[in-house]
C-alpha cells in the first residue's frame, strides 16, 4: 500500500498528514481556514486519494504559515509514499474547466523541484484564505515532493472558480502521475532513477 503519515511541528504550525495514494479511505480536512479545507477537499476527491489533514497553526498572524506548511507536509507525503516510483507514469497534466475559467496543471515527479505558476487572481481574499498564498501552497507542494509543477489560468473572471480549477486539476495531474503501469520496466526514465 503507497501511503504516508507525516507530522511537523514549529512554533508556528502543528501539521499532521496522512496520505493514501491507492485507496479512497476518507477525506477529513481540518486546517482552520475555510476555503483552504474546500480545495484540500475536492483536490483528494478529484485525485481519489485518501487524504487527513490536521493543521493548527498561527492564524492569529495570518493564514500564510498554516498554508504553506500544509503544502510542505503533503509535498513530503507524496514523496515518501511514492518510494522508488518504479512503474508510475510521472507524467501528468489536466484541463479543468469551471463556468467561465479553464485551468491547466501539468506535473512530473522527477525528482527535480520547480514550479511555474500563472494565475491572475484578482480578488486578495477568499474566505479566511490570502489568494497569494494559493502559489506559496504550491510551490511549498512542488519543493518538498521533489517535483516539477506548473499551474496556469489559461481564462477567467471569478477568482474563486479559478483557484478551485486549479486544485481540482493538480488533483486529476496527480492521480495521472501516481498511477502504476505494468508497461513500464522499472522507472519511466532513461536515467534509471527519479
Amino acid at each position: 500500500m503507497r501511503q504516508a503519515t507525516i507530522k511537523r511541528e514549529t512554533k508556528e504550525t502543528q501539521i499532521e498528514i496522512s496520505l493514501n495514494l491507492d485507496e479512497q479511505s476518507g477525506i477529513e480536512i481540518d486546517t482552520g481556514i475555510g476555503f483552504l479545507n474546500h480545495m484540500l477537499t475536492l483536490f483528494a476527491k478529484h485525485g481519489r486519494f485518501g487524504l487527513v489533514v490536521k493543521a493548527h497553526g498561527d492564524l492569529d498572524v495570518d493564514p500564510h504559515h498554516t498554508t504553506e506548511d500544509t503544502g510542505i507536509v503533503l509535498g513530503e507525503c507524496f514523496k515518501q509514499a511514492l518510494g522508488d516510483k518504479v512503474g508510475i507514469e510521472r507524467y501528468g497534466t489536466e484541463f479543468v474547466p469551471m463556468d467561465e475559467t479553464l485551468g491547466q496543471v501539468s506535473v512530473d515527479l522527477s525528482g527535480r523541484s520547480y514550479l511555474v505558476f500563472d494565475a491572475e487572481l484578482t480578488n486578495p481574499r477568499l474566505g479566511g484564505l490570502d489568494t497569494e498564498t494559493v502559489e506559496d501552497f504550491f510551490q511549498a507542494v512542488a519543493f518538498a515532493a521533489e517535483m516539477n509543477l506548473h499551474a496556469r489560468i489559461l481564462y477567467g473572471r471569478n477568482t474563486h472558480h479559478k483557484v478551485e480549477s486549479l486544485f481540482k486539476a493538480f488533483g486529476r495531474a496527480m492521480r495521472g502521475a501516481v498511477t502504476v503501469n505494468p508497461a513500464i520496466i522499472g522507472v519511466n526514465s532513461t536515467k534509471g532513477v527519479i
